[in-house]
């Protein structure tokens, strides 16, 4: 599997939108019984502060702009009691005080908005880098995974051929088992091997079949009676 190029995936999403890896549950789901690098840990918390901060400043900006209005209001009610009153002093200092407060709210407005500006650029960069890292950590993640399949691939074609070989194996002494049963039945008869029969039970649990010990002492009996014919024959 070839390396994975950073350069050539920025270059893949030139002009494309990405979507928010902290919001996107698929992503999450990257990591399930994966614990993150540092570095992708270090990325998705400042993707969130970036996230945090937008969302901060338009609260902000909200408030300012909700005293300013506020002020405003009072500025108007202040200016028609004051045309009422022949303008009081504590009046006019008052109205002087709300506009001091509202050029202030300007300038705090328009820093919230001209640094509100600045964050989907900052959250796309963040965006960005914790995506590559994701990428990076799930391209060695995929040739560590095929890699160790590989392997274990390769154990199991070994432990299959050597399972083959050691069911062959097993079936051999089985069946040498029953043949050495069986002549030795055949051989000695059953009331011999009734002590025989009962230890080699308990041992190996491969007691011929009847039938088995039958067609051998069958055939053991034609032999000889064979051998017998051939005898009187010569005599």
């Amino acid at each position: 599997m070839a390396e994975f190029d950073v350069n050539k995936f920025k270059q893949s999403l030139l002009g494309k939108k990405v979507p928010l890896l902290v919001l996107d549950n698929k992503w999450h789901h990257l990591f399930k019984g994966e614990n993150k690098t540092e570095e992708i840990v270090e990325a998705e918390r400042i993707v969130n502060e970036q996230m945090q901060r937008q969302s901060k400043l338009n609260e902000e900006i909200k408030e300012y702009k909700k005293l300013k209005n506020t002020l405003m209001q009072s500025i108007v009610d202040n200016m028609d009691g004051a045309e009422a009153a022949s303008k009081d002093t504590l009046q006019e200092e008052k109205l002087d005080k709300n506009k001091e407060l509202i050029e202030q709210l300007n300038q705090k407005i328009e820093n919230a908005e001209d640094e509100l500006l600045e964050v989907p650029h900052d959250l796309q960069e963040a965006n960005l880098n914790l995506m590559i890292l994701s990428m990076c950590f799930c391209y060695e993640k995929l040739h560590s995974n095929d890699a160790e399949a590989k392997e274990i691939a390769k154990w199991i074609t070994s432990v299959r051929v050597e399972l083959k070989k050691k069911i062959i194996k097993k079936q051999y002494c089985e069946t040498k088992n029953r043949e050495m049963y069986a002549y030795m039945d055949a051989i000695l008869g059953p009331e011999v091997l009734d002590v025989f029969d009962i230890q080699y039970d308990e041992s190996f649990d491969l007691k011929t079949p009847k039938s088995e010990i039958k067609v051998v002492s069958a055939e053991k009996n034609n032999e000889k009676g064979k051998e017998n014919f051939k005898t009187e024959e010569q005599k």
